[in-house]
């Protein structure tokens, strides 16, 4: 291993565990990370990558290790996966540039973009009409009373297909250098996808995960669905409402009973329990297992996609009052500063993990 050159001490730590845990064995029953393991004798820095975004952070190899502290090996497999994983996003990120400059004040870079685009947009309308920002507006077309649409399209649209590109760029680069070139198939890929679509390795083998002692539960497996789930709940409302006033030249807001209504607030419930439930996991989670070098980014993503949702929610209840105008603007500066960390935190973690997954499948399938 020290013949091989890794990108930093976090990379070199987790060869060391693997190196530990290849010759110990008594965990490859707990998840996808130890078969995997399994399959190599060296660790260069894709495969360190690859394992780091394999691992579910469920904590049970942890309890279950006997070299862990205070023995002297001081193995400790999910902090050292955990630490590793968060590094890969600020080293996998595209730009580059604009990585370091989430990676320490992610929170609030993220929160001073909210209250900036909310700001701008409350206070440009308030100094054209402040009638416009303070009267109730019903009817089809009222928010754009506020906004125009081509407007809220241009900017909106612009800053989403910005991390979209972003995203790819990483992605492709984490394929690349990982090692996946090759693995991805029909069978492989709906392997990958019913992984990912039931948490199967957030279990610790079967009883669940690790959280605040070694009692193991599925509370985070939990929350973790309603996040996901409430996402691409949100996502199916905004693309139907795309369609809508696209394809109908029906105009936002729509009435309760649509299907842009039912999905959005089915997904702003998800994306309120969700978040609010992995932070509250995460806050009591036992120290042992817990990462030490946890970025802004993490708890960023936590607080957009929460306050995203409560103000969503918010703005379906009091659309038809004299709130609306405020409501909107800061729900738009949420989405904004949303769309704007996403390929530099805890979102890209969800498409390294799926590309994780997929060369897991395809490894398992070689003899």
């Amino acid at each position: 291993m020290s013949l091989i050159e890794l990108a930093s001490g976090k990379a070199e730590e987790v060869a060391r565990v693997m190196g530990i845990c290849n010759a110990c064995r008594y965990c490859e029953g707990l998840c996808a990370v130890f078969p995997a393991m399994e399959k190599r004798r060296v660790f260069d820095q894709g495969d360190v990558d690859y394992l780091a975004n394999l691992c579910h952070n469920c904590g049970a190899c942890y309890h279950d290790c006997q070299y862990a502290p205070p023995h002297e090996f001081g193995v400790n497999a999910p902090v050292a996966l955990a630490e590793l994983r968060e590094e890969s996003y600020q080293r996998y990120a595209w730009p580059a540039a604009l990585a370091p400059l989430f990676e320490k004040n992610g929170l609030w870079i993220t929160l001073l973009a909210a209250l900036s685009v909310a700001g701008f947009i409350a206070g440009f309308v308030a100094w054209h009409d402040p009638a416009v920002l303070f009267d109730p507006h019903v009817g089809q077309g009222a928010f754009y009373r506020l906004m125009p649409h081509n407007a809220m399209v241009t900017v909106f649209g612009t800053v989403f297909l910005f991390a979209l590109l972003a995203m790819a760029m990483s992605l492709r680069r984490f394929w690349v250098e990982t090692g996946a070139q090759g693995s991805l198939d029909g069978t492989t890929l709906w392997q990958a996808m019913k992984d990912a679509g039931r948490l199967r390795y957030l279990d610790g083998g079967g009883p669940g995960c690790m959280n605040s002692d070694e009692k193991p539960d599925d509370t985070r497996r939990l929350y973790h669905h309603l996040t996901f789930y409430g996402f691409l709940l949100c996502f199916a409302s905004t693309s139907t409402a795309t369609v809508f006033h696209y394809g109908f030249g029906w105009e936002a807001p729509y009435s309760w009973y649509s299907p842009v209504k039912i999905f959005g607030v089915l997904g702003g419930i998800g994306l309120l329990i969700g978040p609010w439930g992995l932070a509250v996991a995460k806050a009591k989670r036992a120290q042992a297992v817990k990462s030490a070098s946890a970025s802004g980014m993490d708890t960023a993503f936590l607080v957009m996609l929460f306050l995203t949702s409560l103000t969503g929610l918010a703005l379906y209840l009091l659309r038809e009052t004299p709130a609306m105008g405020l409501l909107l603007a800061a729900h738009l500066g949420i989405v904004f500063a949303l769309f704007l960390s996403f390929p530099y935190g805890k979102f890209v973690h969800g498409l390294y993990r799926f590309a994780a997954l997929v060369r897991h499948a395809a490894e398992e399938r070689k003899p």
